[in-house]
């Protein structure tokens, strides 16, 4: 694989949470419990935020990279088309996180912060959140109804719990064993520990940490436990079986991504359905033999969200609203949005060029539009 589509690769994964959540598993994680327990409601029936995540990174080129005027656009999209109450904005850059945040709380959403910083030594990566925590407290204090998140799947992102140089040679090292499962959990937690103390410093509403499903997080330092859920169950017993262990502290129970990507048997990927592109080629290509499918991503979707209403979670928000340098494509064979969780399909002006691209909303979309319509 070249440096340039290496470079994209991870970037790519950096943007996606929870899509390498499926290569931790077998690693050290939570214990679920089958328990009957459940997080208090206040009486509520289903969930009290729905929503999507939205991504602030740089592109892979500058017409794909994070652009105001084109967030300003989306965030009136996802409040008045898709009838979204919540947005988790997520990224790197506090001007990009604070300038997305502050519009999307203008247009009545609730608002998760999380900011992301990856392959960055541990202190940066802190100061990054405690400058970001401080903008949301800001925020919190003029009125709008914001929680903090203080990062998002530090097994992988966070260099020294894994071994690796990067998010890739992370997942690598967790797919083939190639780490010492005890050494990573009490990394992680010191770590996470630092992070929510950090957290907790700037910021004086609620506070949370976007886990992968199978990280071994202790939830004491926050009010909110978060879980990146890419599980595939073909009825709302399993997934209710597996989500009640989150249940267990009896805190609020938040899907701070759910998701799958865009063909014919990809909800049973979990969150490894992107890895179906050879990055390595001149021009992108989707290298397995599979079928594309907006109807199986919107019946997926349709499906958790049942669970998670059944449930009286918290909050649920889909990974994710669109992903500009994943474009759909005619011909199958360059379609990478087949391998992309959005619920828009960039489209491109050229096969190699953005240019002034533009999306287009996908069955997902429409599907989740009506179901949030109902309870906004």
């Amino acid at each position: 694989m070249s440096n340039e589509h290496s470079r994209g690769r991870r970037r790519f994964l950096v943007g996606a949470g929870a899509l390498g959540a499926a290569a931790v598993a077998g690693g050290a994680g939570l214990a679920l419990a089958d328990s009957r327990r459940t997080a208090p409601s206040g009486g509520r029936r289903g969930l009290a935020h729905r929503g999507v995540c939205y991504a602030v990174e740089d592109g892979e080129t500058p017409a794909t990279g994070w652009n105001a005027a084109r967030m300003r656009a989306d965030m009136r999209a996802i409040a008045d088309d898709l009838h979204a109450s919540t947005v988790v904005v997520f990224g790197d850059g506090v001007e990009r996180l604070a300038a997305t945040a502050e519009e999307a709380a203008g247009r009545g959403l609730h608002v998760w912060l999380q900011p992301r910083l990856a392959d960055r030594p541990h202190e940066e990566i802190l100061d990054h959140l405690a400058e970001a925590g401080r903008y949301a407290e800001r925020m919190r204090r003029h009125g709008a109804d914001v929680h903090l998140s203080v990062g998002c799947e530090f097994l992988l992102f966070v260099p020294g719990i894994v071994p690796g140089d990067d998010v890739l040679e992370r997942i690598e090292n967790i797919t083939n064993g190639g780490y010492d499962p005890e050494r990573a959990a009490r990394r992680l937690h010191a770590f996470t520990a630092r992070a929510a103390a950090t957290g907790r410093s700037v910021f004086g509403g609620r506070l949370t940490y976007g886990a992968a499903s199978d990280e071994d997080v202790d939830w004491d330092p926050f009010d909110i436990v978060s879980v990146n859920y890419y599980s595939y169950h073909p009825d709302r017993a399993g997934y209710a079986r597996e989500l009640r262990g989150y249940q267990r502290s009896g805190k609020p129970v938040a899907i701070s991504e759910c998701g799958t990507c865009t063909f014919e048997g990809a909800p049973q990927h979990g969150g490894m359905g992107w890895n179906l592109v050879d990055y390595g080629k001149p021009r992108p290509e989707i290298t397995a033999d599979v079928r594309r499918s907006e109807e199986a991503q919107a019946a997926y979707l349709d499906a958790v969200f049942d669970a998670f209403e059944s449930m009286n979670l918290y909050s649920a928000t889909i990974y994710n609203f669109v992903a500009p340098d994943s474009p759909h494509w005619p011909q199958r064979r360059y379609d990478i949005d087949i391998a992309g969780y959005s619920l828009v399909k960039p489209i491109w002006e050229s096969p190699q060029e953005p240019g002034d691209w533009h999306w287009e909303p996908k069955q997902a979309f429409h599907t989740m539009a009506r179901r949030f319509a109902q309870h906004r």
